[in-house]
């Protein structure tokens, strides 16, 4: 039996107060990489991060499209969608866990 992938839409909030937006099948392996220094140029020397937004997805371009989609927001937009709260419902308590 195939494992179902689950693709995550994903917004960090840096250490400088702002927020990156990225995509990825694996949230908790991302969120080490850019804790390490190894993800996204951008988050680079920005800790600590933050996971505060977290989005689920079945395809891959799916997440893509609403990655693309919220980086077009601005900073105010942003925050209410993160004030929002109804996107943790489609999450698993190991995905909770996983913000802060």
């Amino acid at each position: 039996m195939k494992e179902i992938t689950r693709n995550y839409t994903y917004i960090l909030k840096c250490g400088d107060g702002s927020l990156y937006t990225g995509w990825t099948n694996d949230i908790a392996a991302r969120l080490e990489q850019h804790r390490s220094g190894k993800g996204a140029k951008y988050t680079r020397g920005r800790g600590p991060l933050q996971l505060v937004y977290l989005e689920v997805y079945d395809t891959k371009s799916e997440a893509m499209s609403r990655e693309a989609r919220i980086k077009h927001f601005t900073k105010r937009e942003k925050l209410k969608l993160l004030a929002s709260e109804e996107w943790r419902s489609e999450l698993t308590e190991a995905e909770q866990d996983l913000l802060e």
